[in-house]
């Protein structure tokens, strides 16, 4: 029989089961695969209480206690990939290949945040070096800032939960997860794993809802820093909830990728089809538009569309599968409306059957339209022509997102004025846009959001530092 996956809320130290519940049904297996229990307003209350009597527990956790919980989860995660990928698979139409490629990313994200756990200091300021400071010692360490609440997203739910859960744990604070409603059952299984591998009950909370629970968290004043994934739309209105403290929004993106005309194009091709369709492109740096220099437009179109046509559609349960179903129906129709409306020419794809879009790729829209301006988040890419270096460089800059960008060439110096010039958090050279390493910065400008993940980063941002100075004893000369 197939299961039903019940996903409790983890309250105040207690699973909880009984309520109303929020049922979801998987986008390609067409049944109700999970069953996430809703908060309510008593849960929120007590939740964030608890948030706030546990802080100080938590921290008084040494550094190489909360390492040790991070690693051994991380053991356990590699050896249940197989299980967590097959969750992914019926509760968000991900591909086999593509949910155990994300558990994989989940074991190194909590073996980095262990690393750096054990890595949290201080200094020691050079006071004595100023004549006011003469005869005093100053020193600093990073203490951890207070309850933190996770606000993760739908595309990959594992992994973005454990950059933020690991950091902040890492880090010594408690947290608040409010997992995504399209997959509760995958969020919940991963908090489940970190407390069988040690981590204290008082470490984390699980709450399911929708933005209602999502907004009256971050109003709570117990909450000392709000790290959000999501939309930009969404993004704005947690900052608005939140008010002020301190907000982390990893945010939408229109991600360019940029051939030139010494590049490699049947590398650039087979790369960005490979990249532009992985979770059927819905990936905040998934390969969205791509700029080739007029003489190799065409030349590119071609190998690029055969490239995609040979990519394997359908079944997420099948270990050949490249591209699965999208979260939902609507989005796949968003994919296939946006591709009509868009002014250029259909190469293959443009279709849909249910949540699962044909994989599409649109030769030469309209700069205008919807599918270049907007975050498609979709199973489709633009391919545009431009004409010089220049050009496209400020074509790529006219977006109100700035994430990531890729750029196939092998002229150093268009490199160097790439990333001068680019208003992107990040650059990929000889790849596209969609590549990330779990322990570099990660991040946008302008609309693609605030601050920078991955553990190292997100640690500094779930701490603040304290100083202690010493008056009248120095470890310097006091004349």
């Amino acid at each position: 029989m197939d299961r039903i996956y019940e996903a409790g809320s983890l309250v105040a130290g207690n699973w909880v089961t009984d309520g109303s519940a929020r049922e979801r049904s998987g986008p390609y297996v067409r049944r109700t695969v999970s069953r996430a229990r809703t908060a309510q307003p008593d849960d929120i209350a007590a939740a964030l209480a608890y948030a706030r009597k546990s802080a100080a527990s938590i921290a008084r956790l040494a550094p190489a206690t909360r390492a040790e919980i991070l690693e051994r989860a991380a053991a356990q995660v590699t050896a249940r990939r197989d299980e967590f990928a097959h969750l992914l698979a019926v509760e968000l139409g991900k591909p086999l290949k593509d949910g155990r490629g994300e558990m994989l990313r989940v074991a190194d994200t909590l073996s980095v945040a262990a690393a750096e756990a054990r890595a949290i200091g201080g200094e020691t300021l050079p006071v004595a070096g100023w004549a006011r400071g003469v005869g005093n010692t100053a020193f600093t360490h990073r203490a951890p800032a207070g309850p933190v609440l996770a606000i993760t997203p739908f595309n990959a739910p594992a992994n973005l939960l454990a950059h933020k859960l690991a950091a902040s744990f890492a880090a010594g604070n408690t947290t608040i997860v409010k997992p995504p409603p399209q997959a509760p059952a995958v969020s919940t299984e991963l908090v489940k794993l970190l407390l069988e591998a040690g981590m204290p009950i008082e470490a984390v909370q699980v709450l399911h809802g929708g933005g209602e629970v999502g907004a009256a968290l971050c109003a709570g004043p117990e909450i000392a820093v709000v790290s959000f994934t999501g939309s930009a739309a969404a993004g704005a209105a947690v900052a608005r909830a939140a008010g002020p403290k301190r907000t982390l929004l990893e945010l939408g993106g229109n991600a360019a990728t940029i051939v030139c005309e010494d590049a490699d194009i049947e590398q650039a091709a087979t790369i960005c089809a490979r990249t532009g369709y992985s979770n059927s492109g819905q990936s905040c740096i998934s390969v969205q538009r791509v700029y080739v220099q007029r003489a190799r437009f065409d030349e590119f179109v071609d190998i690029f569309t055969t490239q995609v046509k040979a990519l394997v559609v359908g079944d997420p349960l099948n270990e050949d599968t490249d591209v699965g179903s999208m979260v939902d129906d609507d989005a796949a129709e968003r994919v296939v409306r946006w591709s009509a409306e868009s002014g250029g020419t259909v190469t293959i794809g443009g279709s849909r059957d249910g949540a699962v879009c044909a994989p599409t790729v649109v030769a030469a829209p309209t700069p205008h339209a919807t599918l270049v301006q907007e975050e498609v988040f979709g199973a489709c890419v633009a391919v545009l022509p431009y004409d010089t270096f220049e050009d496209v460089v400020a074509t790529c800059n006219e977006s109100r997102y700035g994430l990531q960008a890729g750029l196939f060439t092998y002229d150093v110096r268009r490199v160097v004025t790439a990333w001068r010039e680019l208003e992107v958090g990040g650059l990929v050279v000889n790849g596209s846009s969609n590549f990330r390493l779990d322990h570099v910065p990660f991040g946008g400008v302008k609309d693609s959001g605030i601050g920078r993940e991955s553990p190292r980063w997100l640690i500094e941002d779930f701490t603040v530092t304290k100083t202690l100075l010493l008056r009248g004893m120095s470890i310097w000369g006091d004349r």
